[in-house]
């Protein structure tokens, strides 16, 4: 069930009230008995679950440096094959 802060306007007292969806809401302050009450946005805790959440979202430090040098090895090869096809072709 949802839980609900709410602000008084008569006593700026704030309260929480555990409330389903379909309920009305709270008109009147439930510590001092009187006054208009006003629904308060508040956060919300979150957990994420499964792959692809911090865990995973960061790289090891070497990752880069990995990768630059697969990067770096991939682009030389493709420069000597471009340049044996080439001869071929001239031949």
């Amino acid at each position: 069930m949802p839980t609900y802060e709410y602000l008084c306007q008569a006593c700026q007292e704030q309260f929480e009230v555990f409330q389903r969806v379909t309920e009305p809401p709270v008109t009147t302050c439930r510590l001092c008995g009187g006054g208009p009450v006003r629904k308060l946005i508040s956060r919300v805790g979150v957990i994420f679950k499964g792959p692809g959440f911090h865990v995973n979202d960061y790289r090891k430090p070497d990752a880069r440096r990995d990768a630059d040098e697969k990067a770096s090895t991939t682009s030389s090869t493709t420069k000597s094959d471009s340049t044996a096809t080439a001869t071929a072709g001239a031949n």
